[in-house]
């Protein structure tokens, strides 16, 4: 695992190039996102971090989130793109599972976790180019590239740092970058 001192001292948010290929250019801002959550969630006092305060979003808490991040993460490089079985905590049965999982669990725990699965997405990006069709082909989607699971990974981190944006100033008043 992780330094598991991330709520302290979050990786360093490295800045995007403003020029240079595809594949640098997409790869620089999912981990400037990927940053950006530990960011987030710097400083956080330990029992904030469950805390489900909009009503209408009863699973929608920190831990929450990152422990979504995580395992959309791995479902979409380890599960879509190599083919290998999914084990998160969600099921048919519990949809939300990872959600109430992360409401439960330490939060350093979690973003080490986290941490460690953006660290084995990298390794499998490191091996595979753009244009790699996923070896797992979806119900509702056509076969995807990786490029579009870099695009998606993207997408869903940068929302999802939005939503820890509004719970971090809820919880506790911190707002930022």
């Amino acid at each position: 695992m992780s330094d598991k001192s991330s709520l302290q001292n979050p990786p360093e948010r490295v800045d995007t190039p403003t020029a240079a290929d595809e594949r640098t250019m997409l790869l620089a801002w999912l981990d400037w996102h990927r940053a950006t959550v530990h960011r987030k969630c710097a400083g956080l006092a330990a029992d904030l971090s469950s805390s489900a305060p909009l009503p209408g979003s009863p699973m929608t808490t920190i831990g929450g989130i990152v422990s979504h991040l995580r395992w959309v993460e791995a479902f979409w490089f380890e599960v879509v793109m190599l083919n290998q079985p999914d084990v998160a905590p969600y099921s048919t049965q519990d949809p939300d599972g990872e959600f109430r999982a992360g409401a439960e669990r330490p939060l350093d725990e979690l973003l080490s976790e986290y941490a460690d699965q953006c660290a084995r997405s990298r390794e499998i990006t490191s091996h595979l180019e753009l244009g790699n069709f996923a070896r797992r082909v979806l119900n509702d989607l056509d076969r995807v590239t990786l490029r579009w699971v870099v695009l998606h990974m993207i997408e869903e981190t940068a929302r999802h740092n939005g939503h820890l944006d509004v719970l971090r100033e809820l919880a506790d008043g911190v707002t930022g970058e």
